[in-house]
């Protein structure tokens, strides 16, 4: 019997991750080692430690990623996914041409072997999305066509969007993390090239590799609030955040076959904390508004194949906007022009805000002290600050 056997490895920005393998009893012979993709790892292009950076969420200091946290936010970093969609598209004799036909299976375990046809074949394979919840925000778009590329993307929220996203009024939820790899003009040659025998299963086996990519990408924002806390009131001027904070100027989607993202800019909607008393540089105590959020990245580009932030081809502002409450019950919306941090992590990353509480205007009225860091704030006033 003749067998293909495909290896699915992921990818690291630093060195090919350790093999696993993914196992499906039904049809072909598809072998998928796997990696434990890790966030720190894919942070090494910077040259930087991003833990350094990370004061909301600083491992080994009181107040780090807990429990509370990964409630709200889940796991910090990208969690290795178990099971996974194979599509394979055969093409006839005719390698990257027209697809004929399509082969669907579902993955769990190691290892997946099926038989092959000869000729010429497209594979396509992405995660399952594993929720807590079990409430998932990615949706997959797969046309008529076999031809046609399989978008993924999210839907709007109930919150408004305000600060660049043109074409929607609302922020779009988060998507979870999403993995995919595609190879075309895969030839299953009756020569027997590239195959190999097993004598142990009497079969001749072609090794595939194919490379998992994260097409999701992790932003760490965080809000530092230096000297919050008001001697002469003997109060924390910022008391709560409401929970919720935007990112815009981000891909409403991405393309499973290329990696490319969409070129239809939203505000993406995260959730936010406020931790108090935490420690920053010099041992200074601080306040802290952070969390993590997930985005299809920036818009119109595969960020795998971007190498350094120069290629970027970002032609987007991006904004972090977060209602804060004061000690006298007013709230203010925020608003933070963080471009080129998002232009610099284009893969993910650490986004810092340091906010010095002695400059910023305490609130009058509900809906705002007319503080906006960068944006012509709707209530009348705006409020430049060195940031």
């Amino acid at each position: 019997m003749i067998l293909c056997f495909l290896m699915l490895l992921a990818l690291s920005s630093c060195y090919r991750l350790p093999d696993l393998h993914l196992y499906d009893w039904e049809n072909p012979a598809i072998d998928i080692p796997l990696a434990e993709v890790q966030l720190d790892l894919y942070w090494t292009y910077y040259d930087t430690d991003w833990r350094s950076e990370w004061y909301y969420g600083n491992h080994g200091l009181p107040g780090g990623w807990d429990d509370e946290d990964r409630r709200i936010f889940g796991e910090l970093e990208y969690v290795e996914p178990t099971h996974f969609f194979i599509y394979r598209y055969f093409t006839g004799d005719v390698g990257n041409g027209k697809r004929l036909n399509k082969k669907e299976a579902y993955i769990t375990g190691r290892t997946f072997r099926a038989p092959y046809d000869w000729g010429y074949w497209d594979i396509l394979a992405w995660n399952d999305v594993k929720t807590i919840d079990g409430i998932q925000s990615l949706n997959f778009d797969e046309k008529s066509s076999l031809d046609e590329p399989i978008v993924a993307y999210t839907n709007p929220t109930m919150y408004g969007s305000r600060y660049h996203a043109p074409r929607y009024q609302n922020s779009f939820y988060e998507p979870e993390q999403l993995f995919a790899a595609c190879e075309e003009g895969i030839e299953i040659n009756q020569n027997l090239n590239g195959f190999v025998f097993e004598e142990e299963t009497n079969m001749w086996v072609k090794k595939l590799k194919m490379y998992l990519e994260p097409l999701t990408y992790i932003y760490l924002p965080q809000i530092i609030l230096r000297h919050n806390y008001d001697a002469t009131r003997m109060v924390d001027r910022i008391t709560s955040v409401p929970g919720t904070a935007n990112l815009s100027g981000m891909a409403r989607s991405t393309t499973l076959n290329t990696g490319i993202s969409g070129t239809d800019a939203i505000a993406v909607n995260f959730g936010v904390r406020m931790k108090q008393e935490m420690e920053y540089k010099e041992g200074e105590q601080v306040d802290i508004v952070g969390g993590r959020l997930m985005t299809f990245g920036i818009c119109g580009q595969n960020a795998n194949r971007v190498s350094r932030a120069d290629e970027n081809k970002d032609s987007e502002r991006h904004y972090i906007d977060v209602m804060m409450q004061f000690y006298n019950g007013m709230d203010s919306t925020f608003v933070f022009d963080v471009t080129d941090q998002v232009r610099e992590r284009y893969r993910g990353g650490v986004i810092t805000i340091v906010l010095d509480m002695d400059t910023v205007p305490i609130p009058k009225r509900p809906g705002g002290s007319g503080f906006d860091a960068v944006v012509r704030e709707y209530d009348q006033e705006t409020h430049e600050i060195e940031l």
